[in-house]
């Protein structure tokens, strides 16, 4: 097993732990080190706070995804315990050669006879695998409570548009708090998180009225999205209701209304791509105050198609030390199956399992001339995108880069053929996600031949569309500008 420190980051939870297992680590807290002579399993012992240590182990028999074992109580996976051990093996520490312990070849045993199983059902298209028999009278409970939903949020979303916005100021921030509570409870999460951003929205005007023409327009624009999702949802769930269909269909209805996609569903509805290669441009991680989560984010080329995807990782603040942070990743993803959500532009995708190896000269030198053909074109993408009112304001795109510098003090882009683009910071992803200053730091002119990565957006203030540069992609490198 290669291992490397970059490997043991991306198994860790969260940051922390991978400290304290470097911690003990260097330490000494671990004993006992043992090994099999294929190497493909490690353990050991290391002491806690009781008299007795924790008896560890690290199986390497999938090498891009280890099965970590420990008897400590911790509730994080792996444990500060798992991620010390592999600390060990990097630290190159002698691991005496010896036969595999009983319990875990037995576990290795089940594991192995699941897997078998799984790949027989597979390989054998005459005797699939049954399905699970949905409850069609939980289901049609669940759809009509959720239509109930739709009236309660309806109501309070016209009252607002008739009234006026300006309501908002005089308006109790806890009434949209209780709309959002009353809606959870009707299997609504979407239009839920959406009430809460625009209580969010009326706390701010009630704490700077000078922020009150920034807030009403980002209150108009949660509102009409609102709107949109209910009329459009109430269709789709009558629909659903009439049909007595009630299983998941390629519709971003079904998320907008607070659906939450398991990989299987999105087999079933064919929304998955073989062998996939992808190479992650850009990384960024937000806090999200109405869901009250971090947002970890990462934006990914196809190395096959150009396609930009992106991937999500949700870590709520009451389990964030229970859910595995993601981090940059670098080098060529190679995922067997890429699961792809609904929707239109900036499709969100996940998988199973992949293996990451590093990108050869000819892959990287091959990724920027993924990018649209020029400027006319991803533009032609973007307004086309953003008209859509379920969809965000914004787009990424991969750009071809002509020339790439000042125009008096706004940086600027110039395609190939000419065309320009204003390069600015998106203000609605706040102060920590500007880039514009390190666009400024970058040590050396583009070669030839580089893209630029970034969200085109709409920007209020003089009209126009802009790029929020996120990184350079040259035939070298791809230089980010975030993490």
């Amino acid at each position: 097993m290669d291992l490397t420190e970059q490997f043991i980051l991306l198994q860790a939870p969260n940051p922390a732990a991978a400290e304290n297992g470097r911690k003990l680590s260097k330490k000494g807290s671990f004993s006992a080190h043992h090994r099999t002579e294929d190497g493909t399993l490690y353990w050991a012992e290391c002491a806690g706070s009781g008299k007795n240590p924790y008896r560890v182990s690290i199986d390497f028999t999938n090498q891009d995804a280890p099965t970590c074992r420990c008897s400590c109580p911790s509730r994080q996976f792996p444990c500060k315990h798992a991620l010390g051990l592999m600390f060990e093996i990097l630290g190159a520490k002698p691991f005496e050669t010896a036969d595999i312990p009983q319990d875990i070849a037995d576990k290795r045993a089940k594991q192995a006879a699941r897997a078998a199983k799984k790949e027989a059902a597979a390989d054998d298209p005459e005797k699939p695998a049954k399905p699970k028999k949905p409850n069609a009278a939980a289901r049609k409970k669940k759809l009509a409570r959720q239509l109930e939903g739709l009236d309660m949020a309806e109501k309070m979303v016209d009252e607002l548009l008739t009234s006026g916005l300006g309501t908002l100021a005089g308006s109790s921030a806890q009434t949209f708090d209780k709309l959002a509570k009353d809606l959870g409870s009707c299997y609504l999460t979407g239009p839920q998180t959406a009430f809460t951003r625009i209580a969010l929205t009326v706390r701010s005007v009630q704490k700077d009225p000078a922020q009150a023409d920034a807030a009403y327009a980002e209150a108009l624009r949660l509102l009409v999205a609102l709107r949109s999702t209910i009329k459009k949802g109430r269709v789709f769930l009558e629909g659903k209701l009439e049909a007595g269909d009630f299983s998941a269909e390629d519709s971003a209805l079904f998320e907008a209304l607070g659906g939450v996609w398991k990989l299987e569903d999105l087999d079933t509805i064919g929304a998955v791509k073989q062998n996939a290669r992808l190479a992650q441009l850009s990384f960024d991680v937000s806090l999200d105050q109405a869901k009250k989560e971090y947002v970890e984010r990462g934006w990914w080329i196809d190395a096959d198609s150009g396609e930009l995807w992106q991937t999500l990782n949700l870590r709520p603040l009451k389990a964030l030390k229970y859910v595995k942070g993601e981090d940059s990743r670098f080098g060529l993803l190679e995922v067997p199956a890429l699961y792809i959500y609904p929707g239109e532009g900036d499709r969100r995708v996940r998988w199973d399992n992949a293996s990451t190896r590093p990108l050869t000269a000819q892959e990287q030198a091959a990724l920027p001339r993924l990018a649209q053909p020029d400027l006319a074109a991803a533009v032609k993408l973007v307004k086309g995108k953003i008209k859509n009112t379920l969809a965000p304001k914004f787009l990424a795109v991969l750009l071809p880069i002509g020339q790439l510098g000042k125009i008096g003090d706004e940086y600027v882009l110039e395609d190939p053929a000419g065309d320009r683009i204003a390069l600015r910071d998106r203000a609605e992803d706040g102060a920590d996600h500007a880039c514009m200053e390190r666009l400024g730091m970058l040590p050396r002119a583009v070669p030839a031949g580089s893209a630029l990565f970034g969200l085109m957006f709409y920007d209020g203030r003089d009209k126009s569309l802009c790029l929020h540069p996120y990184s350079v992609v040259t035939p070298d490198e791809i230089l980010r500008l975030q993490y």
